[in-house]
């Protein structure tokens, strides 16, 4: 306990350096910005930010990128809540409610409680990550390169079991994924493989590339196909009466405190994260409710509950990422490219070797949390008045942006043209019902799958039997076949996609 607490008064210490905050405030305000934008996700802007962040030194850049990702989370209420329009996947079931209690002239309320219920669950979510990280920590330590190969097998398993619709889909994605991050040159000999004799590939393909391809310009793309220019019919009213009543307070304290705790249950879990959490959370609420009729039609506890429950799992999500350097979603794969980027190799070491990081960013979300809260109520207007920008002129500047970064990465104009074709690619698996995150999941686990695998056979002299003799690789072996079965009984498939139905009926 006292390591605990001298553990975090090192992280305020770090993070509360001027330009620690300073960063942490641009990361909250980006996020903020790029939750309240539809058409422009958090995964898109962490790949654009990637290269700027070469500069700036590496904790404060993961500050900054953090901020980014949970910051998202409270924008995207705001757009949902008051035109309709979810500017975050993590915010679709937000509308449900949110927008119906907008049209009742309680836009007020809805703002506040989906301001209240993050702040409350990212303040939880970041104490688990204070407690859990370092007991994880020494746990990964046991871990040998058998222990850490099977560890991602039940990763990828995970990913399977938690991406919406159609399990054979979601495992082509994580197969796909995998076969990407093996072009390039062998991590052993050098030998080239899949390269196709194009120079450009020998170093593999780049993953800000692919991350900005399939996320940013197939979102531009499909926004463009689709067009966003929806129901925006309350941008012209004004907010008044910011403040819950007392009976707001009373019906969503218990749908804030359910969606905190699945919502940081399901952000440490692989392949869950922010957009799962927030549908689980609408379901359990809209179940154990004495009123379920009341739901779609301005129910407080159907923007509380979700609202909690994806920003606890968007923090919690760092949780695997710190302890055992294994990213659960697409987000945090990025966030392995930064480190990388700074030469830091994300694992159970990084805690030992560099606590000053590790605390430091968990110390800087709390602050980052805060300032959220403080940030997100008096902007409100800002915000609107930000949408009534068409999409039509803003798409030219995101797409700038994103070749901009890109470029700048490797200074190479190829970067930029892979990046289209994956953003074509990605716009073709989107309109298909092939969710792209999986992919994303496959291609960071895929070295580090090969690296592990590898150096499991070296030890054994080649016996693959490793990964079933070692007690703790066959334990994890196991839950992940297990899983696998789990997923492809029908029954069970059927219950998983009525998660998603519900919210949509």
């Amino acid at each position: 306990m006292l390591d605990l607490f001298s553990n975090l008064a090192l992280g305020f210490q770090v993070a509360a350096s001027p330009m620690n905050l300073g960063l942490c405030l641009v990361g909250a305000l980006v996020g903020t910005l790029i939750g309240v934008l539809p058409g422009i996700g958090t995964i898109a802007t962490v790949a654009m930010l990637l290269p700027i962040t070469f500069g700036l030194p590496p904790i404060g850049a993961l500050i900054m990128l953090a901020g980014i990702y949970y910051g998202a989370q409270y924008g995207g209420s705001t757009t949902s809540i008051l035109v309709n329009i979810p500017g975050e996947a993590t915010s679709v079931v937000t509308t449900l409610d949110g927008f119906q209690m907008a049209k009742q002239g309680r836009a007020g309320p809805a703002l506040a409680i989906a301001a209240i219920g993050s702040f409350a669950a990212g303040c939880f979510a970041t104490v688990l990550i204070a407690v859990l990280g370092a007991p994880l920590t020494k746990l990964a330590l046991e871990f040998g390169p058998a222990e850490y190969f099977s560890l991602m097998v039940l990763g990828l398993i995970f990913a399977v079991v938690l991406a919406k619709g159609s399990v054979l889909k979601a495992v082509a994605m994580i197969a796909l994924g995998l076969l990407l991050s093996m072009i390039g040159s062998d991590i052993e000999t050098g030998a080239s493989r899949m390269t196709f004799g194009i120079p450009e590939l020998a170093d593999g393909l780049g993953f800000a590339t692919v991350a900005m391809g399939v996320f940013g310009f197939a979102e531009i793309i499909r926004n463009l196909d689709g067009g966003t220019e929806a129901d925006r019919q309350l941008v012209q009213q004004k907010i008044t009466g910011l403040m819950p009543t007392r009976k707001d307070l009373r019906d969503a304290a218990p749908a804030i405190a359910r969606g905190t705790v699945l919502g940081s249950i399901l952000g440490i879990l692989p392949g869950g994260g922010a957009v799962i959490a927030s549908f689980a959370a609408y379901t359990l609420e809209k179940k154990i409710s004495r009123t379920p009729y009341r739901f779609g039609r301005g129910a407080i506890e159907g923007v509380a509950g979700p609202e909690s429950a994806n920003n606890a799992a968007a923090q919690t999500s760092f949780i695997p990422l710190l302890t055992l350097g294994i990213p659960p979603n697409a987000v945090m794969a990025l966030m392995v490219g930064a480190m990388t980027i700074h030469g830091i190799v994300p694992g159970p070491q990084v805690m030992q070797n560099q606590p000053e990081l590790v605390w430091g960013m968990i110390a800087s979300m709390w602050i980052g949390n805060l300032m959220l809260l403080i940030i997100n109520l008096p902007l409100v207007g800002v915000w609107v008045r930000l949408l009534r920008v068409p999409y039509r002129l803003m798409f030219p500047a995101i797409v700038v942006f994103c070749a901009i970064g890109i470029y700048s990465v490797n200074n190479a104009p190829i970067d930029v043209v892979m990046a289209g074709i994956f953003g074509l690619i990605g716009y073709w698996l989107v309109k298909h019902d092939f969710e792209p995150a999986p992919l994303l999941l496959g291609m960071v686990l895929g070295p580090l799958m090969e690296e592990n695998l590898r150096r499991a056979l070296l030890i054994s002299r080649g016996d693959a039997t490793i990964f079933v003799t070692q007690p703790l690789s066959a334990t994890l072996l196991a839950v992940a076949a297990g899983l696998l079965v789990l997923a492809v009984l029908p029954s069970l498939r059927s219950k998983r996609d009525e998660v998603f139905v519900e919210s949509e009926n």
